[in-house]
């Protein structure tokens, strides 16, 4: 069996593209066995015929567009695949379901204008759990082929982390994004609420729904941030003082298991011990009514999204996303008012602490552990909960650290609307972690 992990860093693949020290042929040769010899093993890639051909017809058409007299775009070159609840031209959107496609069909997604814009080529649909959430399809963890790669981005990180593409499109609305990045021991990053449009997604919870990224690289992360997000600040960098890290310890640090939990402190030790001043504030200790008041906005978010689809073809869901269905028609509109009047007052109270007592970021574990083995369950996301409840930027970079094999890393949360100081910040970090 072949290495079912493979460097495919963006920024050094793009730059090499650039600068024609790699032809954009040549690269998607490469790319295409790639992943003719590994996903019939991880089953990241939903199936396409003639995958190569189309990808050297699209390379054919950037070329002619851009030609020798233009500077390469941003991404020129950069395969991406788009986790299967976006709208991509020339696709059937099926979002991991049987739920007739033609139901929830609609425009491309803003992001994949965007991204084709700056030069990405479409590498392909990534698997999806059904419509976002729990229901699993066949995707494995390329780190050991018997555990989750995570969810409901399942694809989109598998297959960043395989090397069968340098750049994958995700979303998150409980832990999607940061949880399977970790699992997969790659880089994930949930911007800011609505910092990358996304429109042309079929939505689980418009309230707190958010477009997130997977790269292998920092420096990439950065590049395909600069292209989504809107109004991107590109003169923001980390500057020369470190930050000022904080764990939100309490409650919702104890939600983490022991093992993983001990390699969160070694890890802190590690950052402490390069100089960065690490604080320990109680933070999030109401995080159980937290968790359950943003599951109910979500599922009745969800159960309304669905409400004539549901109706005509119920027996096309699948048992825990029907479940969720059921338990979203319950849900009051008071409740879901109180619960994005949360989304706002839970984030004022953390960037409270954090001018208290001049936080520049938060730290903790990505995930409650490692990647559960089996892949009819995709892990536990209520370490990211909080951080996508209050739209507040995360990213989960890899720390070299295994759990039996398997990679966690850490989590590190910024401001709202600070995605530029965040990742700027994450790239020193990450270095320390890679030396």
């Amino acid at each position: 069996m072949p290495n079912l992990l493979n460097p495919a860093p963006l920024a050094e693949t793009v730059h090499a593209l650039s600068q024609n020290h790699l032809s954009l042929g040549q690269h998607i040769n490469q790319m295409c066995d790639r992943i003719d010899s590994v996903d019939a093993q991880v089953e990241a890639l939903l199936p396409e015929e003639n995958r190569r051909a189309r990808l050297l017809d699209d390379a054919d058409a950037l070329n002619k567009r851009y030609g020798a007299s233009y500077a390469p775009p941003t991404l020129y070159g950069a395969l991406v695949g788009f986790k299967d609840i976006f709208h991509v031209d020339g696709y059937v959107t099926r979002a991991g379901s049987q739920v007739p496609p033609e139901l929830f069909a609609g425009d491309e997604a803003e992001c994949v204008k965007l991204l084709q814009k700056a030069g990405a080529l479409i590498a392909g649909k990534t698997v999806t759990t059904e419509f976002a959430y729990f229901e699993p399809g066949p995707t494995r963890n390329p780190h050991n082929l018997a555990h989750t790669p995570g969810g409901s981005s399942s694809g989109s990180a598998a297959a960043v982390a395989a090397g069968l593409c340098t750049l994958a499109v995700g979303t998150q609305t409980i832990g999607s994004v940061i949880r399977p990045a970790a699992y997969c021991g790659v880089v994930g990053y949930k911007p800011t609420y609505d910092r990358i449009p996304s429109r042309g997604v079929v939505y689980f919870s418009r309230t707190v729904d958010h477009v997130g990224l997977f790269t292998q690289d920092v420096a990439g992360m950065k590049l395909a941030g600069s292209v989504l997000c809107q109004n991107w600040r590109a003169d923001v960098g980390s500057g020369s003082a470190l930050p000022t890290l904080a764990i939100p310890d309490g409650r919702y640090l104890h939600q983490t298991e022991p093992q993983a939990l001990q390699l969160f402190e070694e890890a802190v030790q590690k950052t402490e011990q390069a100089g960065y001043p690490v604080k320990r504030l109680t933070a999030l200790d109401d995080i159980e009514p937290l968790n359950e008041l943003h599951r109910r906005l979500t599922f009745a978010e969800f159960a309304q999204e669905h409400r004539t689809m549901y109706a005509q073809h119920s027996d096309r869901y699948r048992p825990r996303t029907a479940e969720i269905i059921e338990i979203g028609k319950t849900v009051s509109d008071d409740e879901v008012a109180a619960g994005r009047q949360s989304c706002i007052a839970v984030r004022e109270q953390l960037h409270h602490l954090m001018d208290q007592h001049a936080i520049d970021l938060w730290i903790c574990p990505p995930a409650p552990g490692p990647a559960p083995e089996g892949i009819q369950a995709t892990g536990s996301p209520l370490l990211n909960l909080p951080w996508t409840h209050t739209g507040m930027p995360a990213v989960t970079i890899p720390t070299n650290q295994m759990i039996n094999g398997l990679p966690l890393g850490i989590q590190l949360i910024g401001r709202f609307g600070e995605d530029e100081s965040l990742l700027a910040w994450t790239e020193n970090v990450d270095a320390l972690y890679r030396q």
